[in-house]
């Protein structure tokens, strides 16, 4: 049996960052609130709530003069307004990736002359977060039917900005920019914001996918990226898995297995997944 482990499996910059950063704030503060996961994997998440870090579903149930982080996924405009007025600290976290794009809109938000497309998911924390910055002229584009709705709708614009979602497939965005630029005679300007990370993890899982037996694809189910490794995957390799932890690696067989993980996957999560396939395949 061969295993062969991505190369850019497990913690991005961002998520590695993150995570630093919140041990030292916990050590020091040893109560922190937090809007939502920190990042999505399960087990980083109750890591950090043993040690002291409260994770709730809105500002309203953070107290007055409490102490909060911002998620690596980045938060809604509006809450740091918010946060202000209910003297709560805030400890911003948000990925570097993420703060960059605000960085790109913030030259077009004001300007009634440009339109900004956001290609993402519709609900995901980091598009809800970067679309608050985008001003009243802006959309997201998820997918074909969104796309052909917002066509129609940004017609009257002479000039198309075009963003995305870090985490977003990188093979879509550059279809769907590349479709918007065809079929509308404007300037549109295409700022290619999916992180460096995200696309080359995903064309190393399309070229390790293509001449194995067997995936194994570790992360969250709620994590945008792990379900881009897991879509790609499949569509080379039948015998794909997509796990979260060891425990869920059943009746899994193979003579050449990938694996790689999701950029908030911790290396001790996939060391104990190799182990786990090690001993199944004995």
């Amino acid at each position: 049996m061969q295993i062969e482990v991505g190369k850019y499996a497990g913690f991005c910059n961002g998520v590695e960052l993150c995570t630093k950063k919140l041990e030292g704030l916990l050590d020091e503060y040893k109560e922190l609130y937090c809007i939502g996961e920190v990042v999505h994997n399960k087990e980083v998440v109750n890591h950090f709530k043993e040690k002291g870090l409260i994770v709730v579903n809105s500002l309203d149930e953070i107290p007055n003069n409490s102490n909060m982080i911002i998620r690596a996924h980045g938060a809604v405009k509006e809450l740091y307004e918010e946060a202000e007025k209910k003297n709560i600290k805030v400890f911003d976290l948000t990925c570097p990736k993420v703060l960059s794009i605000r960085n790109i809109v913030k030259d077009y938000v004001d300007d009634d002359n440009y339109y900004i497309v956001l290609i993402a998911q519709h609900n995901h924390p980091e598009s809800l977060s970067t679309i608050s910055f985008c001003g009243k002229n802006s959309c997201i584009i998820e997918n074909e039917d969104d796309l052909k709705d917002i066509l129609t709708k940004i017609k009257d614009f002479n000039n198309i900005v075009i963003i995305g979602q870090t985490t977003f497939s990188e093979k879509k965005f550059i279809e769907y920019s590349k479709i918007i630029e065809e079929k509308l005679d404007k300037n549109v300007i295409i700022k290619n914001t999916i992180c460096n990370a995200t696309s080359v993890r995903q064309k190393e899982v399309e070229e390790l996918s293509k001449n194995k037996d067997c995936m194994i694809i570790i992360g969250g189910k709620n994590s945008s990226n792990t379900k881009k490794l897991y879509e790609i995957a499949l569509s080379n390799c039948d015998n794909t898995y997509w796990v979260e932890t060891s425990n869920e690696l059943e009746n899994i067989k193979g003579n050449n297995i990938g694996v790689t993980a999701g950029a908030s996957t911790p290396k001790d999560t996939i060391d104990k997944v190799i182990e786990k396939i090690k001993e199944k395949n004995k």
